[in-house]
């Protein structure tokens, strides 16, 4: 008997472990000074110092992942976090009420998983991953605000969003083989819109993207055309044993309209903040934006 209950015992545990590693968990950081200043308003958070808090998240993420189980990490966003507050009715002096928001951002927000790498490195991927989510959700809101056409009751939204798709294949298949980075930029009413898609295409086959990358690429470029605002994009390839290659274009009335190879030179070599020339690149090519030609591109009124 003792025996039998010994080894119930030990296989509820083992069933327990085995259960834990299935069990994601994610912590929301404060990565920034500033957001962790926010923070101290409330008496129940125990920190004063964003150093020590930090290293303090980082052990509990090596602590958490050495038991197995998936660990993701989101932004934590004080500004966000009182109106979640406000609108749910909790308390937000309360650590229960920073556990529920948390849960909330894990279930919508933008997250990263943690595999071990330096909080440093973490905290970089992490606001990047933040930025580019905040940038595809204003350009969706940019589209889906941008209503029928009054002429022909066509969604522009959706129409600018075919069109984008269309221009980004034409792109990629014109591009040929090799890696390719790509870069829309669009200015907004509150906002300058960036976006970048990393691709690779072999000598056969299409070009091999990410999703949420891709994603994040169209709809910027479709607020571009749905909103008419002017706007570029550039593309470097690069190729094994070859100079990098880069291409632009101007986004004007819909369509992508190629750049010269001075005007290409000239926006790589011109810093965008002074206007002061920087040196070019060694081993690039700069050349002019080839054409794109689709007859039976979708063009939003």
């Amino acid at each position: 008997m003792t025996e039998n209950r010994s080894t119930h015992r030990t296989t509820t545990a083992a069933l327990r472990r085995a259960l834990r590693r299935e069990v994601a968990g994610t912590v929301a950081l404060l990565a920034d000074e500033e957001d962790f200043t926010a923070m101290r308003q409330y008496t129940t958070f125990a920190f004063d110092d964003h150093g020590r808090y930090l290293a303090q998240v980082e052990a509990l993420l090596k602590t958490l992942a050495a038991r197995g189980g998936p660990t993701a990490v989101a932004l934590f966003d004080p500004e966000d976090y009182a109106d979640h507050c406000t609108a749910t009715g909790l308390d937000p002096d309360h650590p229960t009420s920073r556990g529920h928001y948390t849960a909330e951002r894990a279930a919508t927000g933008p997250r990263v998983p943690y595999t071990g790498q330096p909080l440093a490195d973490l905290v970089r991927t992490l606001v990047d991953t933040a930025v580019r989510h905040a940038t595809w959700e204003y350009a969706t809101m940019l589209l889906t605000d941008a209503g029928p056409c009054a002429d022909c009751g066509q969604d522009i939204g959706r129409a600018a969003f075919d069109r984008a798709s269309h221009l980004l294949l034409g792109l990629l298949d014109a591009a040929g083989p090799g890696t390719h980075h790509l870069v829309c930029s669009v200015p907004a009413e509150d906002d300058q819109l960036i976006a970048a898609l990393h691709t690779t295409r072999d000598t056969t086959g299409p070009a091999r993207l990410d999703t949420s990358q891709g994603a994040e690429f169209l709809s910027v470029l479709a607020a571009g055309i749905a909103l008419g605002n002017p706007g570029g994009v550039v593309l470097r390839t690069t190729v094994p044993g070859a100079p990098d290659r880069l291409h632009g274009w101007r986004l004007h009335d819909g369509r992508l309209h190629p750049l010269t190879e001075a005007e290409v030179f000239d926006a790589y070599c011109t810093d965008a903040r002074t206007g002061e020339p920087i040196a070019p690149e060694p081993h690039v090519d700069y050349r002019a934006g080839f054409p794109l030609t689709h007859p039976d591109d979708p063009h939003p009124h």
